[in-house]
């Protein structure tokens, strides 16, 4: 018998954090209440001392052969012992980053009957609402989110696309072809960065599907109690993650055992690795689970494009970075099978990788 599909549960207007703040209840809804383990440390509890790794990407675009040479091994570096970094000088005109930002915390601001007109439904992670959630009892996010398929053109769904903002539409068009080129550039250099060559993932990729999502995150009057986003890792190649100007200080990432937060620079990307590359590195470059907490009095806006391969490509560890000393630690398999896996389980950590592990058998 065919297994039941498990969708997505619509998650209703009692459970709208932003319609949630507004209505200013004297203590947090239980399905926000974080099992004690799970609860954040606050800033003051948490290393801030390590920062995360700052790659000058005009110095691998346009540097002299030495500058170009130390960047590659400031990304290698970066890749290999963080799977995060920022990037600076990007070449993503200034004014489009803002343009993006204000439409996203425009939209956020609509009234809620306006957002519902994007519901993002069953099954699908498309639309206004909050995504990954698929039974009653399971903890919510204190997020609302908004995510949209890009690219190719058929994971479109032209009813998602909002009328209002009025250059909702047009801007996210012009930023995502910006972070498109971004995206293809910088898979380009971390090829260079394992010694291979700087088409390969082009190549292995065809045409590559691109989606974003915005994350609000409102004031939370007790976020040591609640989670802005669960922790998790991504399953794409690269993630580009854009924090709102004058947002909280929200990202941590998961760094030998400890949360590590992430303090933004001005102007600067986020990228992190995903799951894929992992996958296809056999584990060199490791995706990293992160999370997002909330502020007490402060708001936080996100904008996040994740780059992966076509869903008709299959995946593996490549051969050039297998040999006898490196078991394969990965299986192969098509990458939409994956996609599928991801979208239909919940954030859990770097759980959803075991789909493509190896399974060892002890029994014998």
């Amino acid at each position: 018998m065919a297994p039941v599909p498990v969708f997505p549960i619509n998650v209703g207007h009692i459970d709208d954090v932003q319609e949630l703040r507004k209505a200013k209840p004297t203590t947090i809804p239980e399905r926000f209440v974080r099992d004690v383990t799970d609860r954040p440390k606050m800033a003051t509890e948490l290393s801030t001392s390590t920062d995360i790794p700052i790659i000058n990407f005009s110095k691998l675009l346009k540097g002299n052969p030495d500058e170009f040479h130390n960047e590659i091994l400031n990304l290698t570096a970066a890749c290999e012992q963080w799977g995060f970094f920022q990037v600076i000088n990007h070449g993503i005109d200034l004014s489009l980053l803002e343009s993006i930002e204000k439409v996203a915390k425009d939209f956020f601001m609509l009234p809620l009957e306006e957002k519902q007109k994007y519901p993002m439904a069953p099954g699908t992670v498309q639309g206004y609402g909050q995504a990954f959630v698929f039974s009653e009892s399971q903890k919510l996010d204190w997020c609302n989110m908004f995510a949209l398929g890009v690219e190719p053109h058929y994971i479109r769904n032209p009813k998602l696309w909002p009328e209002k903002p009025a250059n909702f539409s047009e801007t996210l068009e012009s930023y995502s072809k910006e972070v498109r080129k971004l995206c293809k550039n910088l898979l380009k250099y971390i090829a260079m960065s394992l010694g291979l060559k700087g088409d390969l993932f082009e190549k292995m990729f065809g045409v590559a599907v691109q989606a974003v999502r915005m994350n609000y995150y409102p004031p939370c009057s007790r976020p040591d109690l609640v989670l802005g986003l669960s922790p998790h890792s991504d399953g794409s190649a690269v993630t580009v993650l854009q924090q709102g100007k004058g947002s909280s200080v929200g990202l941590q990432i998961l760094k030998d055992n400890a949360w590590v937060p992430v303090q933004p620079i001005a102007n600067a990307l986020v990228i992190n690795i995903g799951d894929t590359i992992e996958v296809l590195t056999n584990g060199r470059y490791k995706s990293v689970e992160h999370r997002a907490l909330t502020h007490k009095e402060k708001d936080r806006l996100s904008i996040v494009t994740f780059y992966a391969p076509s869903y008709e490509t299959e995946l593996g560890p490549m051969p050039e970075l297998l040999d006898e000393n490196t078991p394969c630690k990965y299986r192969r398999y098509n990458h939409g099978e994956y996609s599928k896996h991801y979208v239909t389980n919940k954030l859990e950590g770097k759980k959803t990788l075991d789909f493509t592990k190896i399974q060892i058998d002890n029994s014998a």
